[in-house]
């Protein structure tokens, strides 16, 4: 149970981290949990629409960079 709890972390920080790069983010919180809002939103994606049972590191990092731009644009209207 640790063992994939641990992988879990570590592919959801490659993830975010993958996603922050791409969209040039200099912040680093909350990095873990948004690679892992991408993935599991990328597997619910893939499961329901593509009928398959693995999203993969590329659909992965798609959906998290859509999660980032989506918390860049509300924050940018809020004025902050």
């Amino acid at each position: 149970m640790i063992p994939f709890l641990i992988l879990v972390v570590v592919s959801g920080l490659v993830v975010g981290a993958l996603a922050r790069l791409l969209l040039i983010d200099p912040g680093i919180g909350g990095t873990i949990l948004l690679g892992l809002a991408g993935s599991f939103i990328a597997g619910l994606f893939s499961w329901s629409v593509l009928h398959r049972h693995d999203a993969g590191l590329l659909l992965s990092v798609l959906f998290s960079m859509l999660l980032l731009w989506l918390r860049r644009r509300s924050l940018e209207r809020r004025g902050a």
